[in-house]
């Protein structure tokens, strides 16, 4: 599996302290739905929202479930 991260995905990630294969995970594992043209996925507290393109995964961005 191949990620391509994009600028704001790097810095999502970076903000809020999620690693490449916690990315992985959520689109492995995640629930997914359409977005438009992209696809949403999400497990545990993460969203990742991102695109397929051939074998590899361009990632929009990351986001992080808000508690309650």
């Amino acid at each position: 599996m191949r990620l391509i991260l994009s600028r704001h995905a790097k810095e999502q990630a970076r903000e809020r302290g999620v690693s490449i294969e916690q990315i992985k995970r959520t689109i492995q594992r995640g629930a997914k739905y359409l977005q438009g043209k992209k696809i949403v996925s999400g497990y545990t507290y993460m969203k990742v929202i991102y695109k397929k393109r051939d074998e590899d995964f361009f990632i929009i961005t990351v986001m992080i479930k808000k508690g309650d």
